[in-house]
């Protein structure tokens, strides 16, 4: 699976503008603030539907403009194949459209049946959120993942958060006295049923990584999984009805790291040093390129954005030893944090004001 080519209108801070890269390595070079990100973006929004950074899609759009189109030609299972999503302010041209738009070889489709066309790990400097923010960010990571590689997790996770938003909105008519609580019987089992599967599969991809060898020798995640089954949605009815929202299932999830040392663990968010903390998000980030790997049997495009800056020279060995190993672009400030001997070896994207 390789990006061959990409083009983008109207999007962040390119008007028009296309870039070609290598079946192997690709260097983004440029100042800060010119757009090395903005690119990345726009290749990890083709592959996982969404944004690694912007809240509301239509933050993608250009300033000022009405819609932005991402277009790349991609190899896909020794085929070419164009990919393209179209993101909307919901007007164009005086008419109500629809907000995001996505299309394989010209030809709509839904995001179901989009995402996995394309697939990537993503590493940056932000990623120290999986471990310092909220448990949101947390089950968010673990879905970017599945959804990627297994076309049943992303229904099931469709049909849950439909079905958790129409729960919630009964949960308050019962509160005002406008329903019965017998309204909840087919949310209940749609809830349960899909709620199993992204429990069970997020579970499956937790267990992959506490067993990777070299990257979780000194590190484990504990899955805290909120159980969903009809004895506890029971058991909460009555507390939920008074709170209008839905307190038990996979929505609540979380999960902890601890480091390992002499049979003592520590919850690395609440008792780890930055530099622990950095070691452990690249440590998930590999072992994420692992399952993938695993999954699929096809390595999926590594982006990296301005990563060297943030690791020790340890670990920058280590990911120079993994680079080769499948299609990666790289943004990169300051070349001399790479040697020439790897300089050699990438295609050059350079950006200037």
């Amino acid at each position: 699976m390789l990006i061959k080519q990409i083009q983008l209108d109207h999007f962040r801070n390119y008007s028009k503008k296309e870039f070609l890269f290598s079946s192997g390595n690709t260097l983004i070079v440029g100042p800060n603030a010119i757009g090395k990100t903005n690119l990345l973006e726009a290749i990890y929004l083709l592959a996982t539907g969404k944004s690694f950074r912007a809240q509301l899609d239509n933050e993608m759009i250009g300033y000022g403009q009405e819609f932005a189109k991402v277009t790349a030609k991609i190899k896909n299972s020794q085929e070419n194949e164009q990919l393209q999503i179209i993101l909307t302010t919901g007007q164009f041209l005086g008419r109500r459209i629809a907000k995001k738009k996505y299309l394989v070889n010209g030809v709509a489709r839904r995001m179901m049946d989009f995402v996995g066309n394309l697939r990537v790990v993503f590493f940056g400097p932000e990623d120290l959120k999986i471990i310092l923010n909220s448990p949101s960010v947390r089950r968010e990571w673990l879905d970017t993942i599945l959804e990627q590689v297994d076309k049943e997790y992303r229904r099931a996770s469709l049909s849950y958060h439909k079905g958790l938003r129409q729960r919630n909105r009964l949960l308050e008519q019962i509160r005002e006295g406008g329903k019965p609580t017998s309204v909840l019987f087919f949310w209940n089992r749609l809830l349960l049923e899909n709620g199993q599967i992204l429990t069970d599969k997020r579970e499956e991809l937790i267990d992959f990584i506490n067993q990777q060898p070299g990257y979780f020798d000194h590190l484990k995640i504990a899955y805290e999984k909120s159980i969903i089954s009809q004895q506890r949605l029971d058991h909460y009815q009555e507390r939920e009805i008074a709170s209008g929202v839905t307190l038990t299932g996979p929505h609540r999830d979380d999960f902890l790291i601890f480091s390992q040392n002499h049979n003592q663990e520590r919850d690395l968010h609440a008792f780890g040093s930055r530099g622990e903390q950095r070691t452990a998000v690249f440590s998930l980030k590999l072992a994420e390129l692992e399952f993938i790997s695993h999954r699929t049997g096809e390595r999926p495009l590594l982006l990296l954005d301005d990563i060297f800056s943030e690791l020790d020279h340890q670990r920058r060995e280590r990911l120079l030893e993994i680079i080769p190993k499948q299609q990666t672009i790289i943004s990169i400030s300051d070349i001399q944090l790479l040697d020439k001997k790897d300089l050699k070896k990438m295609k050059f994207i350079k950006l200037g004001k």
